[in-house]
Formats: C-alpha cells, sequence, structure tokens
C-alpha cells in the first residue's frame, strides 16, 4: 500500500561538473545507451545508416543525445561525420559521444583527428593519453596526459597518471617526485598519499610505502582503498594483528563491506596479502576510479562518466569501477544500461552478490521480473540469512503484486533479524503486513503492524495504513482516526497521507472534512487519479454535482487502474446512488502496491 503511495521516488536533477572541470557538451556526455532488452533491434544497423542523409544522421544524433543515448549518438555522428569529414563540430561530438559509450578505441582514433585541428583540447589529449598508458607508450602517454590539464580535478588525475606512466616507465622516484610536487586543495593528500605509497611499494620500497600508508591512513581511515592498502601493507610487513584492527576499524563504520570482509578472512587465515595494484596500468585504473567514484558522489557525473570509462578501459574487469559506473547510470535512471555493467562483474569477484542484487532490482524496473526473482533466489539460497538479498526479493515480490509470496519471503527475513535494531526491524512487520492483508489475513496483518509500531512508534506510513485499514472495517473508528491525524501531522505535506485522511472522514460520513481534506490533497498531488476519483465522490455528497463530474472526468483522463475505470466512467454518467459507498479499500490498495519503503 504505502510503498507506491507514499514512497513515490523522486530523481534529482542531474548536476554538470563545475566550470574548473573538462568542459564537454553535457546532452552527449551525461550516459551511455538506454536500450531495452532487445537492443539489436534499436540500436541503428548499418543498412539504417547508410540510408540516412548527412542532415538525417545528425539530426538523429542530436536526438540520441537527449535522450541520453551514447551509442546511437555516436554511430549517428560518425555516420554525418563520414559524409562531411571536415565538420569539426561533428568530429567532437563523434568523439565525444564515443568516450561516453566506453569505445576508447573510436575515441582515440577521432581524438587524433582533434589534435591536428586543435592540439590543444584537453579531453583528446588525455583519452590518447591513457591510450598511450595502455600499450606502454610511458613517454607519450606522459606527454598528452600533461597536456590535458584545467582545474584541480584534471590537475590531481593528470598528475597520478604520469606518475604512474614514470613508474611504468621504470622510474618509480620520478613518478613520486611527480606526484610529490603538486600542490592544491586539502583532499590531494589522500590521493597523493595512496598513489606515491603504491608506486613505492611495487618498487620495493616497503617501508617508504608503509609510510606513506600510514600518513594516509590518518588523514582519513574511513577511506575504503586507503584502508584496504594498509591493512595489505601490514599483513606483509608488520603482523596480521595490526591488519586486522584495520580491517576491523573500517567495519565499525560501514559494517560488512565484501573487501573488508574478503580481507579479514584472509588475513585471519594467516595469509600475507599482496598489494592493492600490480602495474602502471592498474594504478592508472585505480586513479581514474578513485576520482570518478568520488565525482559521482558529489554531483560530477559527467566527468565521472569520461573517468570511470576509461579507467574500465585500462582494467575492463575492475568491480569497484564497474559498480560506480552502474551507480552512475541508476542515478539517472538509465537502468538498462546498469544491467550491463552489473553482468560485467566477475564472478569471482566479492562484489558480486552485491552487482547481483542490483541487477535485479534493475531488470525488475525493466520488467524482466522473473529474471530478477530467479537471481535473488540464487543469492538467498547461498546465503539464507542474506537481509538485504531477501528484503530485495519481497520488493520485488511485493511491486508485483505477489502478496502470497512475498509475505513468504519476508517471513524468511523476520526469522533472521538481528536483535536490538528496532528501527530497521520494524519495516519487515510492517511490509509483511502488507502481504498478509492483500492476502486476505488480516488476522496476521494486524499483529504485524502492532509490531512494526511496537519497534518504531509513531511510523507515519503504519499508521496511516494500520488506522485506515480498522476505520474501513468499521472498528476502533476512534483510535484509527487519530492514527490517521498523527501521521498527518508529521507528512502534512504527503499528498497521498492527507487524501486518506479525507477519504476516512468520507467512509464515516463526514463528508464536508472530507471535501476539505480532499482539496487539500489534489493541490499536493493534482495528477493522482485517485485522489481526483475521491474528491469526486465527495463533492457529489455535498451536493456539488458538477464539480463532481469534472473530477471524475479528470481521474478518467489521468488513466487510472484498469478495474477503477469502469466505476468512474458509470460515475460519470449515473452519479453516486443513495447506497452507493465505495470501498475505499479497494482504491487505496491499487494504489500501495510499492516497490520500496
Amino acid at each position: 500500500m504505502f510503498s507506491n503511495r507514499f514512497n513515490r521516488w523522486t530523481v534529482a536533477a542531474l548536476a554538470l561538473a563545475g566550470s574548473a572541470l573538462v568542459a564537454v557538451p553535457g546532452a552527449v556526455l551525461a550516459q551511455t545507451p538506454d536500450h531495452p532488452a532487445d537492443t539489436a533491434a534499436q540500436f541503428p544497423t548499418r543498412n539504417d545508416l547508410k540510408s540516412l542523409t548527412g542532415a538525417g544522421s545528425y539530426l538523429a544524433a542530436r536526438h540520441a543525445s537527449v535522450e541520453r543515448d551514447a551509442s546511437s549518438a555516436a554511430a549517428f555522428y560518425r555516420s554525418a561525420l563520414r559524409t562531411d569529414p571536415k565538420n569539426n563540430e561533428l568530429l567532437d561530438r563523434a568523439f565525444i559521444s564515443s568516450v561516453a559509450d566506453g569505445d576508447i578505441e573510436e575515441a582515440v582514433k577521432l581524438a587524433e583527428r582533434i589534435l591536428t585541428i586543435d592540439k590543444s583540447n584537453r579531453v583528446a589529449r588525455l583519452v590518447v593519453g591513457v591510450h598511450d598508458l595502455k600499450v606502454k607508450k610511458y613517454a607519450a602517454a606522459q606527454t598528452n596526459i600533461t597536456q590535458s590539464i584545467r582545474g584541480p580535478i584534471t590537475d590531481l588525475v593528470a598528475t597520478l597518471l604520469s606518475g604512474w606512466a614514470s613508474y611504468g616507465a621504470g622510474d618509480a622516484k620520478g613518478g613520486v617526485a611527480t606526484i610529490d610536487k603538486l600542490t592544491g586543495p586539502e583532499w590531494y593528500p589522500l590521493f597523493k598519499d595512496l598513489h606515491a605509497g603504491m608506486i613505492l611499494e611495487l618498487s620495493g620500497k616497503e617501508k617508504d610505502a608503509g609510510a606513506r600508508f600510514e600518513r594516509a591512513y590518518k588523514l582519513d581511515d574511513s577511506m575504503l582503498r586507503i584502508s584496504e592498502a594498509y591493512a595489505r601493507w601490514l599483513s606483509r610487513n608488520k603482523d596480521s594483528a595490526s591488519a586486522i584492527n584495520v580491517y576491523q576499524a573500517f567495519d565499525k563504520k560501514l559494517a560488512r563491506h565484501p573487501l573488508i570482509q574478503e580481507g579479514l578472512r584472509e588475513t585471519k587465515a594467516g595469509k600475507k596479502l599482496p598489494p592493492l595494484i600490480d602495474s602502471a596500468q592498474a594504478g592508472a585504473a585505480e586513479a581514474l576510479y578513485g576520482i570518478g567514484a568520488t565525482l559521482t558522489r558529489r554531483g560530477g557525473e559527467d566527468l565521472a562518466l569520461v573517468y570511470l570509462q576509461l579507467a574500465l578501459y585500462l582494467q575492463p574487469s575492475h568491480p569497484l569501477a564497474l559498480l560506480s559506473l552502474a551507480d552512475l547510470y541508476e542515478s539517472v535512471k538509465r537502468p538498462q544500461m546498469a544491467i550491463k555493467i552489473y553482468e560485467r562483474v566477475p564472478a569471482n569477484s566479492p562484489l558480486k552478490r552485491n552487482a547481483q542484487i542490483q541487477l535485479a532490482v534493475d531488470l525488475d524496473s525493466a520488467d524482466r521480473t522473473d529474471d530478477a526473482i530467479k537471481i535473488l533466489k540464487g543469492v538467498v539460497t547461498d546465503d539464507p540469512k542474506d537481509l538485504e538479498a531477501i528484503m530485495a526479493l519481497g520488493n520485488i515480490e511485493r511491486g508485483r503484486k505477489k502478496f502470497g509470496d512475498c509475505g513468504a519471503t519476508y517471513s524468511r527475513g523476520v526469522d533472521v533479524l538481528p536483535a536490538g535494531n528496532d528501527k530497521a526491524n520494524s519495516v519487515w512487520y510492517y511490509y509483511r503486513g502488507i502481504c498478509e492483508e492483500r492476502s486476505k489475513q488480516w488476522g496476521k496483518a494486524e499483529a504485524d503492524m502492532k509490531k512494526a509500531l511496537e519497534l518504531q512508534p509513531d511510523q507515519p506510513h503504519v499508521l496511516n495504513y494500520l488506522g485506515y485499514s480498522w476505520i474501513d472495517q468499521g472498528i476502533n473508528l476512534d483510535d484509527g482516526m487519530k492514527m490517521i491525524k498523527r501521521a498527518v501531522e508529521q507528512r502534512p505535506d504527503d499528498g497521498y497521507i492527507v487524501d486518506s485522511l479525507g477519504w476516512a472522514y468520507y467512509r464515516i460520513g463526514n463528508y464536508e472534512e472530507a471535501v476539505k481534506n480532499l482539496e487539500r490533497a489534489i493541490d499536493l498531488k493534482p495528477e493522482d487519479p485517485t485522489i481526483n476519483d475521491h474528491l469526486g465522490d465527495a463533492y457529489w455528497r455535498v451536493g456539488r454535482t458538477l464539480e463532481a463530474k469534472f473530477q471524475w472526468s479528470h481521474a478518467r483522463d489521468l488513466k487510472p487502474e484498469p478495474d477503477d475505470l469502469p466505476k468512474i466512467e458509470a460515475k460519470i454518467a449515473n452519479g453516486l446512488t443513495e447506497d452507493s459507498n465505495p470501498s475505499a479499500a479497494q482504491a487505496e490498495k491499487k494504489k500501495d502496491d510499492g516497490k520500496g519503503g
């Protein structure tokens, strides 16, 4: 009921990278393709491209860019470029789209053409430099990367990459010196010490590496890769107890991170863990991933996409880069692309289980629910106490109105809940209560709703659900109304909860109060068909029949649930009869089969 109705997801606008970052066309860089499952049917074929004129290819590319479909945009821009090879704007757009799509080899070819025209193009320099680093042309890599600098982010990235290029060329000392010379914001030292330490580590300077890792760790012991690098170094150069202490300290800040758990297991088993990085290419990929992941969290998705794609070009199976890229796609509502990335996470990675859970969520959003459920059941079979996977499975089943299934799934979670976390545990009883109520097991549902309130008193969604259910059944009317009012007091701007209060008044026959609250709910959620339908009913009961028919007509036009449409049309034609009092529960249930809490 309430997940859909009271927890509708909102999407924040995509924040563009600041002016200090690389200047790139936002609409093109923002996303790679969001094709449905039948990708081949959507992506332009050779015949599609041959049949288009230059202008047609350009218009198709612009449309694909607006839709943030970088693969199609790149293909169409390249098609247009073939008909007009001297058009620098087409060249630049084809290049940027190719980078955004992760087709770095194609982007390198286009970048080389750009640099013959504009030697100062920083994005082209960066891409060519990363390519040079990948193929071990370290001197050329340093030259190109150095010329990609502009602003604090790109300065840091270029310096770290240049340091790794020096190491690759056999000059570890020079690489560390390059990194140490960089000055800038207060967060620079974290990255500088981490990467200088990793270079020193690979060059056999273990003592110096340890000093760098320790310094970075003291600056920020909550940074995953710093904790991992330091703990691994400790396991080889000091003792397992020291390494375990670092892992356990991180675990207290972010419990049960798979990479930390793996490090703990191996260290406790007496293993001396190898360095995080084993090559210049892997080090450069780590630098690009680290900055890209940071930008993703701070609203710099456009530039983050470039860095993450380049990181994966250098190290295609980097699990953290893959998860960060998939997360970026999810943040801009491109689940189809996230699906493709999650599928690339290596099967032997400790992060595979996390990827599987998120993959299932995205598959469900792409209407591939059977695949999603199959994946989650596999995860739960592997670990019957995996509460995150159990919750994800129950939420998908509930969202798809498989109420018998979701009740059983949530019960599996309830059976293994840890003690002492009442707020987190409360939601399990609430969600299970929804599934039980929908599968006509009211006694069990009521008990679970009461248990949820016992664990988290005054939770507005639970108050609303239980209070309304009582009123709809004609029992505990005073207590039920008090509960709904308490919910509204906490969420006065939630149109769905306000609608519940208005509809509760309607159900007890207080039509004037019903109108007042339903009008307020409409102000908050004007495009909701059920609220418009409710207000029409209330208007009819107070004699405002013309307004009632207007609201019903509006509800009809807002695409209500298929089962509701004939009832709404009948009311438009005939109004309400004296003895008709439509079941609020039915209307509400159609609203609240939600997917998340």
